[in-house]
């Protein structure tokens, strides 16, 4: 079966950091680029980062660009989220998921096949 599991989020306050894990399993880790997306209450689900499949180009929303740094372990099935300088405006639900298509619509969630369960993220002012 696909699995992917996010992990690491947390409450922290605001100018704090965390880093979301995301590990994969059932599917071919490396061929697959990886995405984070948020949703807060409310709100739409908004895609936050992607990284390719072999880790050489990422991709930011204007959000989170010089905040987060995303990431990739491929011998280890896992993809990381650096989030720095955290903003109250950042608590969401986030959750990974990953497609083996391009790259253009990175940010839309149609583009992705697989997802995980969310892992929750409240950033306090």
């Amino acid at each position: 079966d696909v699995q992917l599991q996010a992990s690491g989020g947390g409450l922290v306050q605001a100018g704090g950091s965390l880093r979301l894990s995301c590990a994969a399993s059932g599917f071919t880790f490396d061929d697959y680029a990886i995405g984070w997306f948020r949703q807060a209450p409310g709100k739409e689900r908004e895609g936050v980062s992607c990284i390719s499949s072999s880790g050489s180009s990422s991709y930011y929303a204007d959000s989170v660009k010089g905040r987060f740094t995303i990431s990739r372990d491929n011998a280890k099935n896992t993809a990381y989220l650096l989030m720095n300088s955290l903003k109250p405006e950042d608590t969401a639900v986030y959750y990974c998921a990953a497609h083996s298509r391009g790259y253009a619509n990175w940010y839309m969630s149609s583009e992705y096949g697989y997802w995980g369960q969310g892992t929750q993220v409240t950033v306090s002012s």
